[in-house]
């Protein structure tokens, strides 16, 4: 008998020990499902309070989308970006796709969306075809900037542009009509990609100051698209110069734009016959400055242009926004336009034989 009462005592304190393991090993799982609550609850109240919605480590992540990497110009404002990465203290994600391609880009930004960015910026290649996606990451809490090109002007909480589009498009309609030396003659347009917002702007803005104030310059074609790519804007160059044999002058916009049509133009030999003016980079321009094949190239400076984007989407994600007149450090001062989101850069600069040899990029 005191052996049964005592199997019996044994197994009774066996099941309280039981329990209070269990009743531990649960309040270890309620703990743990109140810190995923938490960190989850923390990261939708930076959301709600900030736009905030950045990775797990505490830094604020802004994403830095191009119309494609590659190319000498958003090489350089990468160099831009990710100094301003490192000034700033924040993560700098600089990627697009290989090709001016508008379902590509797409897709990289979708994948950013995904990783779950503070800002993404982007220069898109075709507004509308972003517009599905900008909206996604707006309605995730994300902040949305375009950059370099403007997207659909609802969608973004910022629109970064390099220089004021109707100044820049009138600026180099002047400067091709100087370069010529005289106000009437026959040109033609090449650009970049059809669909780019900024491309168009600036043609539009050159359109205007031929027609009002020099009416005697004669558009031969309707703009002609060069894919962003030099070799096609040579081999274009190429066929206009044969179309057109008293063809006086190329207006060139995308950056491997004028580089083609000067490269055209040099090896025909008729640099004193037709003048090349574009949206160029000085060093990737100078050995087409030096013999006169392209007279001017215009532009800015892109690696400011790669770090003023960060340094907005910094001030997003902590939920600032920069005012007129506003001193931005390794840029300068900019230009908020009356809307309150549209940030200017500044004017646009010439680079000349003269000048070229001075800048690097």
């Amino acid at each position: 008998m005191k052996k049964l009462w005592l199997s019996m005592t044994v197994v009774f304190f066996g099941l309280i020990l039981l329990a209070g393991c269990v009743s531990e090993e649960s309040a270890g799982s309620g703990n743990s499902g109140s810190s995923d609550g938490e960190t989850s609850g923390s990261s939708g109240e930076g959301e709600s309070s900030s736009g905030e919605s950045g990775s797990d480590d505490g830094n604020t992540d802004i994403a830095v989308v191009p119309k494609l990497v590659g190319i000498p110009y958003f090489n350089a404002s990468e160099t831009g970006a990710e100094q301003a990465g490192e000034d700033l203290g924040v993560n700098v994600e600089y990627t697009g796709p290989t090709e001016a391609d508008a379902a590509a880009q797409v897709k990289v930004i979708e994948d950013l969306i995904s990783q779950g960015m503070d800002t993404i910026a982007v220069a898109p290649n075709d507004p509308a075809s972003v517009e599905p996606v900008l909206k996604k990451a707006k309605e995730q809490g994300i902040n949305v900037m375009d950059w370099d090109t403007p997207a659909d002007k609802e969608l973004v909480d910022l629109s970064v542009k390099q220089v004021d589009d109707e100044e820049f498009g009138r600026h180099m309609a002047e400067k091709l009509v100087e370069a010529m030396g005289t106000e009437d003659g026959k040109i033609a347009i090449l650009t970049g990609g059809l669909s780019a917002a900024n491309l168009n702007l600036w043609i539009e803005a050159a359109k205007k100051e031929f027609n009002e104030n020099y009416p005697n310059i004669e558009i031969v074609s309707e703009k002609i698209p060069t894919e962003e790519k030099q070799q096609v804007a040579y081999q274009k160059t190429l066929d206009l110069l044969k179309s057109y044999p008293d063809l006086d002058g190329v207006l060139a916009v995308s950056t491997p734009a004028p580089l083609g049509a000067a490269q055209a133009v040099q090896e025909q030999g008729v640099q004193d016959e037709v003048s090349v003016v574009g949206s160029a980079l000085p060093t990737d321009s100078e050995p087409f400055l030096e013999d006169g094949s392209l007279d001017t190239a215009v532009l800015w400076n892109p690696k400011k242009l790669g770090y003023l984007t960060v340094a907005l989407g910094k001030m997003l994600a902590e939920g600032e926004m920069p005012e007129d007149g506003q001193q931005i450090e390794n840029v300068g001062e900019i230009t908020v336009k009356d809307d309150g989101k549209t940030v200017i850069m500044g004017p646009p600069q010439d680079f000349t034989k003269e000048n070229a040899s001075d800048f690097d990029f």
